[in-house]
């Protein structure tokens, strides 16, 4: 029996002291967005594309419009973000950065508030990456930020014909009874020096996407940095260098490069209801 008193499993309920602190922690980021040049938007919670964004498209909340055509509940912001920005307002607006705090929604009834920006046509990852640097140093946490190329783990499963999976689940024992000396030294990198050590070994045909993860590396200005070159992600649109940051089991933000409809740009995503969590400690 459910009670009227009730909310659905998964959703998210703030009042009082949670709610003010929610509004203070939106407030703050997004007083640096603006400061490094964003503007807000605020896009609809219906899409059409949000099958192109997540890899499990059985976590969609679907149903039809009034032509039978299949929409779903927002999942993920980025690719519509850059879609109504280029196509829909490219007439009204020429500006590139923009940010937004909305919730996204997954099935059954789970919605997640976020804090995102998309810098449209612009492929430096270091700019984005030293921005959510800047946040979480004004938010006076210091969580690790994990630094991977997509596209290693992809090269290494096409060329070696190693099962993707074990990238995407994190199968770590089965990658090591592979043997391979190089790769064992890649599964064991963590720092500059350790990717630096694992170049050298490595087969030319993925040394130049290690090489594009070390520049980055040694470009970031944030120091809690960890280099992860095998790590293989969620997200579908992702296809270059990309990050994500960890605090006590928490992944408190994604981000990184990707291209729409052939325009390079970059984006990332501060998970609101993680951050507050982590606040409160």
């Amino acid at each position: 029996m459910v009670f009227e008193h009730e909310i659905p499993k998964g959703s998210r309920l703030y009042f009082g002291k949670t709610a003010k602190a929610k509004r203070n922690l939106e407030n703050r980021v997004c007083e640096i967005l603006d400061s490094k040049g964003f503007e807000e938007i605020i896009t609809p919670n219906f899409s059409y594309s949000q099958h192109q964004a997540i890899a499990n498209d059985r976590k969609l909340i679907k149903f039809s419009d009034e032509e039978n055509e299949q929409v779903s509940l927002r999942a993920d912001s980025t690719l519509d973000v850059v879609r109504i920005i280029t196509k829909r307002l490219g007439r009204a607006t020429s500006h590139k950065k923009w940010f937004y705090v909305q919730p996204v929604f997954s099935y059954p009834s789970t919605e997640d508030y976020q804090i995102g920006c998309e810098w449209i046509d612009h492929d430096n990852i270091v700019d984005l990456v030293n921005i959510t640097g800047t946040i979480l140093e004004d938010l006076e946490i210091n969580p690790v930020l994990q630094l991977s190329n997509i596209n290693i783990p992809k090269l290494i499963s096409k060329e070696f014909d190693i099962d993707i999976d074990y990238f995407k689940n994190g199968e770590i024992a089965k990658l090591f009874e592979i043997d391979h000396a190089w790769l064992n030294q890649l599964i064991k990198v963590k720092d500059i020096k350790d990717l630096e050590k694992a170049i050298k070994i490595s087969p030319e045909v993925i040394k130049a996407e290690l090489e594009k993860l070390l520049t980055v590396a040694r470009s970031v200005e944030y120091k809690n940095l960890v280099v992860a070159p095998l790590y293989h992600g969620s997200l579908k649109y992702y296809d270059d260098v990309y990050f994500r940051v960890i605090q006590d089991n928490f992944v408190i933000s994604r981000g990184g490069k990707y291209s729409s409809d052939g325009i390079s740009s970059l984006g990332f995503a501060l998970y609101t209801d993680s951050l507050l969590k982590i606040l409160e400690d």
